[in-house]
Order: C-alpha cells, then structure tokens, then sequence
C-alpha cells in the first residue's frame, strides 16, 4: 500500500495560505485602529526613559569591539570543549592530542590578546 503524499502536501499548502492569510489579516486590523497622528513626543528616540544627549555617531574604542570578539571565542572554547570531555575515554590518544592542539591555538591566542592589552577595560 502506497502512501499519498498529494494529500499531504495539499494540507501542507492549505495550511500556509491559511497561516499567511491569517498574518495579512491581523496586520489590516492593526493597520486600522492604529492611531494616526503624529506627534513630537512620538517622534523621539527612546532610550532607558533618559532624553538622548548629543550625537548618536559617537564612535566607540575598537577595544570593546575587541574584547566582545575575544569572549565570543572563548566562548566557543567551552561549547567544544563540553562534548569533548563527554566522550572524552572513548577518543583515546588522537582525540587528546588533537584537543591539545585546539588548546595550543587558544593559548597562543589568550597570549597575543593579552601582550596587546585588549583583555584590559580601561
């Protein structure tokens, strides 16, 4: 006995349209009660209830930028590294080593970082 998969993706398509129509249909609603009028208060950036001071183009040290980047590395490290130490008895010899080399390039790169300052704040 054969499956029909007409019918299945029938209701797959009947389904979609359903949920799309259903998505253009509360954006009209919201499109009609919405209030219309504009005014400068509404116009305003909003950021932590405080008025905004000054130019929103300031530029920021690249040393944030820096610092995030290495935090997501790091964080990568430990995401590799949990499912390493999972299996870690049934890897053997290679698996070690080759995690010790992940180390390796993760060290020299915590050793670089480090000897440039972009792990200080300040």
């Amino acid at each position: 006995m054969t499956p029909d998969y007409t019918y299945s993706y029938l209701s797959v398509a009947a389904m979609s349209l359903l949920d799309f129509v259903f998505v253009l249909g509360i954006l009209g609603v919201s499109r009609m009660i919405q209030r219309r009028h504009s005014y400068p208060e509404k116009l305003t950036p909003y950021e932590c209830g405080i008025p905004p001071v000054g130019d929103s183009r300031t530029p920021f040290a690249v040393k944030y930028y820096i610092f995030a980047l290495l935090f997501v590395v790091f964080d990568i490290e430990a995401v590799f590294l949990y499912p390493w130490a999972m299996v870690f008895r049934s890897l053997g010899g290679y698996g070690f080593g080759e995690m010790m080399l992940f180390f390796a390039v993760l060290l020299f790169g915590l050793i670089y970082a480090w000897g440039k300052g972009a792990l200080e704040w300040v």
